[in-house]
C-alpha cells in the first residue's frame, strides 16, 4: 500500500484517532515470491493505528480533526440532554447528618 493524495490525517470511524489516510493497493501477480506484474489496483481510506480501511466512494470521507466528528450526530462539545436523576436508594435523606455524637450526646 502507498499513501496518495492529500495526506492530511482523517478521524478514523473506528478507534477515533486523527490516523486514516488515503491510499493505493496493488495486487500482483508472484513467481517465488516475487511480484511480476501488477493484476489489479485499489484506492482505500486506511487507519494506521488499528487497520480499518474502506474503498474510496464518491461522496464520503473521513471526517477532519476538529470538526466535532461523533456518529450518532452528538458533537463532543455539546452537553447531552438534561434529564432530572432521582439520587440513589442509599443516599441520605434531607436534613439527616451522619457522624460521630457530639459530647454532651450518649452513644446508643
Amino acid at each position: 500500500m502507498k499513501p496518495e493524495g492529500d495526506q492530511t490525517p482523517r478521524i478514523c470511524p473506528r478507534c477515533r484517532n486523527a490516523s486514516t489516510i488515503r491510499v493505493k493497493s496493488r495486487s500482483w501477480f508472484e513467481l517465488c515470491f516475487v511480484p511480476l506484474i501488477p493484476m489489479s489496483s485499489e484506492h482505500l481510506w486506511l487507519c494506521t493505528i488499528c487497520q480499518w480501511s474502506v474503498p474510496l466512494q464518491q461522496g464520503w470521507e473521513p471526517a477532519l480533526p476538529g470538526y466535532g466528528f461523533q456518529p450518532g450526530g452528538h458533537s463532543p462539545w455539546q452537553a447531552p440532554p438534561y434529564t432530572q436523576m432521582s439520587p440513589p436508594p442509599n443516599a441520605a435523606q434531607h436534613g439527616y447528618q451522619p457522624g460521630y455524637p457530639t459530647p454532651n450526646q450518649k452513644p446508643m
